[in-house]
Formats: structure tokens, sequence, C-alpha cells
């Protein structure tokens, strides 16, 4: 998808509205969807998958086929019946932003866009907020008043503290009973020790995981031009930092951070994206759909 042709996120960020921006989003990927190489491959989402060897040719959809000039089959019942579990971080590192929008406003659009989306393949969805501990859980479902039941929680600003990210996956996998898609959606600048022993609990239990990371610009350059005045806005330490004699060392320890996090999701089989929050998300939402396929 060529970024000309997609939402700059500062200016989708001036949307007041969080569900009118997740379906601005949806628009600009499916327009996406339609001029890319792929396009014609979404039926598979929701009522279809690509013909296999072995399928009765008997189920190929030979209208669809002649759209698309792919084979596909009709899925069956217990083929379709996902469940998504968004785990979202609510801690008060997410408020975090440099361009007029906080990692929590582009957080919690994507998640909207990506609830919608999996909603409209006919997907149960869920939503599970957390800090140190699990605040709001939304058991998966696929019903009517659903969607604006998650639209409500992800309005909301965050207002915790610190993040306690292996509590959180602790509880969300005393909560799900049934095999499911769990993302979690966090900044995950906090120690990972715990969040890697609850992954490998996912993992054991056959759930699918994916884990993306949502940092700032300046979090990942440490572009500052000017000595600066820093709070941590987790423990409210205040600091008075030189960004021209601290940032090599800075960049060092983030790199080893982020580094780790890769690692531990390769280990686990777990599928991980790095985002910066001026990438557009319809491009993110593209990656993560066409990845699944």
């Amino acid at each position: 998808m060529a970024r000309a042709q997609l939402l700059d996120p500062a200016a989708l960020m001036r949307v007041k509205s969080l569900e009118l921006r997740a379906r601005m989003v949806m628009e600009g990927f499916w327009k996406g969807l339609h001029r890319s190489p792929y396009h014609g491959f979404s039926v598979e989402f929701s009522e279809y998958r690509p013909y296999a060897r072995g399928d009765d040719t008997r189920y190929i959809d030979w209208k669809v086929m002649a759209r698309s000039d792919r084979a596909f089959i009709k899925k069956f019942e217990d083929e379709t019946n996902l469940r998504a579990h968004l785990l979202l971080d609510r801690s008060r590192s997410m408020a975090y932003g440099s361009d007029g929008y906080t990692k929590a406003d582009y957080a919690a659009t994507f998640a909207a866009t990506l609830a919608y989306f999996l909603m409209g393949q006919h997907d149960a969805v869920g939503l599970t907020t957390f800090d140190r501990r699990i605040n709001e859980h939304i058991p998966a479902r696929n019903r009517p008043g659903q969607l604006r039941r998650i639209l409500l929680q992800l309005e909301k600003a965050p207002l915790g503290e610190g993040s306690d990210l292996g509590a959180a996956m602790k509880g969300l996998h005393e909560l799900i009973r049934k095999r499911s898609l769990v993302v979690l959606i966090s900044d995950l600048l906090a120690p990972l020790e715990e969040l890697e022993k609850q992954i490998g609990y996912f993992s054991a239990g056959r759930h699918e995981i994916a884990v993306f990371q949502f940092l700032d610009p300046r979090e990942l350059d440490f572009d500052f031009r000017q000595a600066t005045h820093f709070r941590d806005s987790e423990s409210k330490e205040d600091l008075f930092i030189d960004p021209a004699a601290a940032r090599s060392q800075y960049l060092e320890r983030l790199q080893a951070h982020l580094e780790a996090i890769r690692t531990l999701c390769a280990r686990h089989g777990v599928r991980y994206r790095l985002v910066p929050t001026d990438e557009p998300l319809e491009q993110v939402l593209f990656e993560f759909v066409n990845v699944r396929r």
C-alpha cells in the first residue's frame, strides 16, 4: 500500500469521534486492498477459504473464482468461529504523545478498527483493559450492541500508573476457556520476565497470539534538541536531561529491550510488530490481515 494514499495519523487523530476514526481507517483499508495485488482475497476472511488439494471440488464457488481468478470453497460452520480478545494497556505511560495525540489515542483507534474488521467477518470479539491489574473485561461475543460496548470502553482515558503485563496476561488466561486469538496492544515499557511465562501458558493452550508494540517517534529516536525536563509518567520521578549527552545510552538500552521482545516472541511463535505512532493504521491492519492468510 503506497503511503501517499494512506491517512495521515495526525490528521486522523484530529477527528474527535473514535467510531468515525475507525470507520475512516476501514474505508482506507478496503480502498487500498482493491488497489493491491491481493485484490479479491478478502472474501476468505468471512465465508470462504482458498481451495486446497483434497477438498471436494463440488464446494468450489465458481462465481467467486470468476471474479478473483482464484478457487475458494464455502467454509463449514466449525471453520468460521474465531474468538478474538483484545488486551489493551491503559497504564499512564500510554498517555505520552509528541504530535498532538497520545499512544493511547492511537492504540484505541487501532483496537476499534480491529474490532470493526473482525466483527464484520462474523467473528466474536472481546476487550480487556489493564494497568497493574485488569480494569475491564468484555467477553468475546458477536451480537448486537457488542461493538458499542467495546467502543465505550476504548474511549476512556488511561488512568492507571504502572503496568503489569504478566498479571494482565495471567488474568485473561483465567477468564477465557476456548481457543482464541489474543491481541496484546501495549508500549511494552515494562519488565518482560513474567510476560514470557504467561505467553508460554497461552502457547501451550494452543491460543494464537499477536503482539503490537506502539511507541511514539520521539521514544524511538530521542530527537530532542535541547536540555529538557522529563517526568516519569508512572513513577513521577523528575529528571533534567541533556539529550545530546544521554541519547546514545538511551538508544542502546532501548534497542536491547526491543531485541529482547523480538527474541521472546520468536521463541514462542508469536507474531510481533513494532508500530511507530506516526505510521498509517491502514498499513498496520493490512499487514495483520495479510499475515493471517
